[in-house]
Parts: structure tokens; sequence; C-alpha cells
């Protein structure tokens, strides 16, 4: 209550119809700037602490929210993406396996959203025992690391094997070796979470790719964040045709910040050593696992 008394407090004040709200105009582009800009560095677009902002500090929590959220990735991810694709660091083959895994699973998400995760708690309960596990994971191997971490390359990756079956590459003197289809699935069904909550599937796919394939997020990050572009894309398409379109115009100014701070990420990239991307996603993904969960006993 404390922080709404506060927000109504400031100067600006602007009222967003369809989220029903009313909050200072530069609120949304400044907390977006500083979400994504930390965020960013492990190929999150930050969506996916966007929304509790919303639903708990904005008290915006109609199925709209998730559109909404769609939205600011579609507004933002590109300006990461671009650094990425012009540093030549928006690896195909990764891209291309996890785009065609998650487009699907935001339909399917769309429908789950507005039947039974229309009551939230239901909802968090599941995102927190996923980004539980996937958290705790981080934090094992930030305790017992690779023996070698992948340290930053100037150098693309080299692709040794691309089918359905397997890929392999080489990055920074390394070579690594995961399951095509393994990936695809996964992809699928982060898809589905994704589409329901309006997270676009980046949040939950860094730390998978980081924790459980030991990929370097120097190489995932640009195609994580195309993939969640992709899905937030359908994501917004489908909301809007059957009626639970996002408030554009604070879609929009999320956008705008989470933009700037996407790609001023992906240029300070590079100056972060893996244990501190992973320690960074642990903590946050711990905290609203944490968070989630103790909001379903409420």
């Amino acid at each position: 209550m404390f922080i709404q008394n506060l927000l109504k407090s400031l100067p600006l004040q602007y009222h967003f119809a369809k989220a029903g709200i009313t909050i200072p105009v530069f609120l949304p582009p400044l907390v977006s700037f500083f979400l994504s800009l930390v965020c960013g560095v492990g190929g999150v677009s930050g969506a996916f602490l966007l929304l509790p902002f919303q639903v708990s500090i904005l008290n915006y929590t109609a199925p709209s929210v998730s559109a909404t959220n769609h939205l600011f990735n579609c507004v933002a991810i590109p300006w990461g993406v671009y650094k990425y694709w012009r540093e030549g660091r928006l690896y195909t083959p990764l891209t291309l396996i996890i785009s065609l895994g998650t487009l699907p699973g935001v339909i399917i998400g769309y429908f789950l959203r507005v039947s039974y995760f229309i009551e939230l708690k239901n909802f968090l309960l599941l995102v927190g025992i996923v980004l539980l596990i996937i958290g705790g994971k981080l934090f094992f191997d930030l305790i017992f690391p690779p023996k070698k971490e992948a340290t930053f390359s100037y150098v693309p990756p080299k692709t040794l094997v691309f089918s359905v079956a397997k890929l392999s590459f080489e990055y920074s003197s390394r070579t690594y070796e995961v399951s095509s289809i393994l990936i695809f699935l996964i992809a699928s069904m982060i898809g589905i979470v994704g589409g329901i909550y309006g997270i676009g599937g980046g949040a939950i796919m860094a730390p998978v790719l980081l924790a459980f394939f030991h990929l370097p997020a120097y190489v995932f990050a640009g195609a994580t964040l195309f993939a969640t572009f992709l899905t937030s894309v359908i994501g917004v398409i489908i909301y809007t045709t059957f009626g639970n379109g996002p408030d554009f115009l604070l879609g929009l100014l999320f956008g705008i910040g989470g933009g700037l701070g996407l790609y001023l990420s992906a240029k300070l990239q590079r100056y972060f050593p893996p244990k501190m991307i992973r320690g960074f996603l642990g903590i946050v993904l711990l905290y609203i696992a944490i968070r989630y969960i103790s909001k379903f006993f409420e």
C-alpha cells in the first residue's frame, strides 16, 4: 500500500484505460530499462520480473496483463537481438531449434491462461516449482562448477554437426554437443508456460541451457531472446484476436525502456563471467520461485 500511495504522489500521472491503472507516465520505461539491463546479460528479456511488477505493484491482474507483457517483448527484444546479430552472435542453429519448439506452445498457453490459469495462484505454484528446480541447479553448478568454463570469444560458434538428432559446435576452444530433439521438446513445453504467463519462455529456457546443458550464455543469449520475440508476437496476435489484447500504450512504454536496456546489456555481456551470470540468474529465480509458491498458500 505504501508503494501505491507513493506512486500516486508522483507527477505526470496518466490513466491507462485497458489496464485500469493510473501511474506516472515515466515509470514503465524506467522500470523496464533497469530490469532488461540486469537480465539481458543472461539472455532473458526481463519479462518474468516485469509481470510480477505489474500484478503486485501496479495491481494489473486481468488476463490482458499477459498480452501486455508479450507486447513488451515485441518492442524491446529486437534492440538486443540486433546487437547480437550485428556482432555475429545470433547463433542460427540454436535459434532455429528453440524458435520452432516454442512457437506452437504459445497457442496452447493462451487457452490454458483464460481457463484453468485464470486463477493466478494455480499458475504461480506451477511456475514456482519449475523455477525452484532450475534455480537450485544453477546454484549447484555454482558450488560445483564444470572443470572449465567458457570465456567470451569474438569468434562466432563454429558448427560441426547440425541435424535432427544432434547439434555440435565449437566455441572458445571448447566443443559442445547437445540433443537437438531434446532441446526442441523442452522448448515446446516452455513455450506453453511462456504463452500462459506472457514471459515468452526465455526466462526459463536460458537457465535450462545454462544449468542442464552447460552451454555458454555468450552463445545462447541471442537465440533465447529471438525465440522469445517470435512467441510474443504470436501471443499478442492470439490474445488480441480473442478479446484479451494488451494495453498498447503501456506495453509500448515498457518496450521502449526495455529495448534500451537490452541493447546496452548485449554490449556489456562480454564483461560478465559465467559464474556471475549463473549466480545472478539463480538468485533471481529462487526469489521469484519462493514468492510464487508462498502466494499459492496465502
